[in-house]
C-alpha cells in the first residue's frame, strides 16, 4: 500500500493541530491532507475549536456548505484582514454599477446614432428620413397586416436595436434631392 492514501495520512487540522487523526475525525471529510493552508487560515480567523463547535451543531448534509463559507471568508481575511470578503464584494458591486453606467451611455449613443443626432463627420452622404416616418421603435404598436413604410424591408440580420428608419425607401438619399433639405 502507497503511504500517500487518504487514510493513512492525518487530514490537514490534524496534522496542523499536531495530533492523531480518528476514524470520526470531524475535519477529515473537508479538510483533506492535500489542502494545507485552508485549515490554516480557516484556524487563523476562527480557531479551531469554534471550527469544531459550528460544525458538531450542523447537520451533516449542511457541513460541506459551511466549512467551503468558512474557508472563502478565511481568505479573504488574511488577504484583507479589514474588510474580507465584504471588500471584495464591494469593489464587485463598484465595478457592476461603473459597468452598468458605460452600458447606458453605449446604449444612449447607439439611440442618438440611430436617430441621426450624432453629426456625421466627413461623411459625404447622409441619409434622411422621408417626412411621414416613423422610428421603427414605435413598431411594436404596428401591425403587421398592414403594408407600409416599415413592411417593406427588414434588415436581413437581428439588431441589437431597432433603426430610426429604412434606407431603401424613395426620398431618402440626399443626392436624389428628395427629403425637405433638413440636415
Amino acid at each position: 500500500m502507497a503511504s500517500s492514501s487518504s487514510y493513512n495520512s492525518p487530514c490537514a487540522a490534524c496534522k496542523f493541530l499536531r495530533r492523531k487523526c480518528m476514524s470520526g475525525c470531524i475535519f477529515a471529510p473537508y479538510f483533506p491532507p492535500e489542502e494545507p493552508q485552508k485549515f490554516a487560515n480557516v484556524h487563523k480567523i476562527f480557531g479551531a475549536s469554534n471550527v469544531t463547535k459550528l460544525l458538531n451543531e450542523l447537520l451533516p448534509h449542511q457541513r460541506e456548505d459551511a466549512v467551503n463559507s468558512l474557508a472563502y471568508e478565511a481568505e479573504a481575511r488574511v488577504r484583507d484582514p479589514v474588510y474580507g470578503c465584504v471588500g471584495a464584494i464591494s469593489f464587485l458591486q463598484r465595478q457592476v454599477q461603473r459597468l452598468q453606467k458605460e452600458l447606458d451611455a453605449a446604449n444612449a449613443d447607439l439611440i442618438r446614432y440611430a436617430c441621426n443626432e450624432i453629426p456625421n463627420a466627413g461623411v459625404s452622404h447622409v441619409v434622411q428620413p422621408s417626412p411621414g416616418a416613423r422610428p421603427r421603435a414605435l413598431d411594436q404598436y404596428h401591425t403587421s397586416s398592414s403594408t407600409g413604410y416599415y413592411s417593406q424591408h427588414l434588415p436581413a440580420f437581428p439588431m441589437a436595436y431597432p433603426l430610426p428608419w429604412n434606407e431603401n425607401s424613395p426620398g431618402n438619399d440626399i443626392n436624389e434631392g428628395g427629403g425637405d433639405g433638413n440636415i
